[in-house]
């Protein structure tokens, strides 16, 4: 292989650092001696396959043509939208990539395909017993929804990849909850599922996952812990509807003080309000109707009555 000079690889670059390739393309792709490319034939390159490799794969599609069109019907595979095909062959993922949707072609004895759905996931998580940081055991289940993105890491980095995210789902929802009191858990269920995600999304990337949303389904806590919070919800409710009955009480006694007030400066007014009364009381039908009196009169009927009472001798 040409090897590129070190002052047109460097170029652009501090001296003393290291040039990396710009990808594995690139660097693959590099020419030989004679200068002829590496060339490509039912996508394997001609440099990564040996002598065994070309014997095989010349046997394997001499076995196509001899049983040929039988062959089409097994070696034609149909790979749907939603799928991609990791195609194995001798061992090795072809071209680095996944194949589909539509027909690809599969050699027989050299090629091992594994389809991979990458339509979102949904992962229904068990109630988990948590210990929260104040020291109250909880039950709190989840679900999470993920996706495949990568193929080819799906099914290289991991033995299996939905298996794999279920049991890391079920360890990150109670490290988070485990640092949570009680409080924060019932108010931030938001916030938490939002870690829960982030977390969830760096630790899979090396899988080819990419998690689309964690939820938290459903709190579960003790009987008496529930007796205790609906006690003291219910004594929070009574000391607040005390506290507002005593303001519309306060709020009323001022209105009437200054009622009151206007009322002894203007008798008019005081008599008004006394005829409006009567006409409220009139309008209703009623069997008995009941005249208010002035304090004044009744303060005079009252005089003259104890007055009346002295005169009276006492005949016993």
């Amino acid at each position: 292989m040409q090897v590129a000079s070190p002052a047109r690889s460097g170029r652009g670059q501090a001296p003393g650092r290291c040039h990396r390739p710009r990808s594995r393309v690139a660097f693959l792709r590099t020419t030989s001696v004679t200068g002829s490319p590496p060339f490509y034939f039912l996508g394997i390159k001609s440099k990564r396959l040996g002598v065994c490799g070309w014997v095989l794969f010349s046997l394997s599609l001499l076995l196509m043509i001899i049983t040929f069109p039988v062959s089409i019907w097994i070696c034609l595979k149909v790979i749907k939208e939603y799928e991609r095909a990791v195609v194995f062959r001798l061992g090795r993922i072809q071209a680095d990539k996944a194949k589909g949707p539509g027909l690809i072609l599969i050699l027989p004895c050299i090629d091992v395909f594994v389809k991979v759905d990458l339509r979102t996931v949904t992962c229904n998580i068990p109630p988990q017993e948590i210990l929260t940081r104040d020291s109250v055991t909880t039950q709190v289940d989840g679900v999470v929804y993920y996706r495949i993105y990568s193929a080819v890491s799906a099914v290289a980095n991991v033995n299996d990849v939905h298996q794999a995210t279920f049991l890391l789902a079920q360890t990150t929802l109670r490290n988070v909850l485990g640092t949570q009191t009680l409080s924060q858990i019932l108010a931030g269920r938001e916030e938490i599922a939002h870690s829960i995600q982030t977390l969830l999304d760096d630790a899979t990337e090396l899988w080819g996952i990419r998690v689309a949303r964690v939820e938290i389904k459903d709190v579960r806590i003790p009987i008496q812990l529930q007796r205790s919070m609906a006690a003291e919800a219910e004594a929070t409710r009574e000391a607040r509807a005390r506290v507002l009955a005593a303001e519309g009480e306060m709020n009323a006694s001022k209105s009437l003080k200054s009622a009151s007030m206007v009322l002894a400066e203007s008798p008019i007014a005081l008599q008004l309000r006394y005829l409006q009364t009567l006409t409220t009381v009139a309008t209703e039908k009623n069997s008995t109707i009941v005249f208010p009196l002035p304090m004044n009169i009744l303060e005079g009927i009252g005089g003259v009555s104890y007055d009346n009472h002295k005169k009276v001798p006492n005949r016993a």
